[in-house]
């Protein structure tokens, strides 16, 4: 939206050329959804996965999600899947260069997300760990 003085501006290129898509729409429909960003961060932050260890971290999705969600992301370029011909096969999912790029985007995000909750006195992931640690130590002593 740079190239614009305004955002009204933005707004009339947008409605005079109908066919062109917004680059935020764009990304949100490659990454949105409930399972797609928790996948490529699973990934980027414990590396190469195997499917089935991949699901174990993913609570809740079902075989059929995680598949299409997988092979979506493969076909955007974000995800990569090597097959190993083995008895049984072996298949493993790790993150692109192209992924590597988007990881300070949704990194900057979450850390939006986190002040916002913290403005509106929601427990945030930070609070649930520290919490975490406090008990241990406690029951340490």
């Amino acid at each position: 939206m740079s190239q614009f003085e305004s955002v009204n501006d933005y707004i009339s290129f947008m409605k005079a050329h109908p066919n062109m898509t917004c680059p935020i729409k764009h990304t949100l429909d490659i990454i949105g959804g409930k399972w797609k960003m928790q996948i490529i961060c699973a990934l980027n932050n414990r590396g190469t996965l195997r499917y089935n260890e991949l699901r174990r971290k993913m609570d809740g999705i079902s075989n059929t999600v995680l598949a299409s969600s997988l092979r979506e992301l493969e076909e955007e370029g974000l995800v990569i899947r090597k097959e190993y011909m083995e008895v049984p096969i072996r298949v493993e999912y790790s993150t692109t260069a192209l992924c590597d790029r988007l990881m300070p985007i949704l990194e900057s995000l979450s850390d939006w997300g986190e002040a916002l909750m913290k403005e509106r006195g929601l427990p945030t992931i930070s609070d649930v760990a520290q919490a975490g640690q406090e008990a241990r130590k406690t029951a340490r002593r």
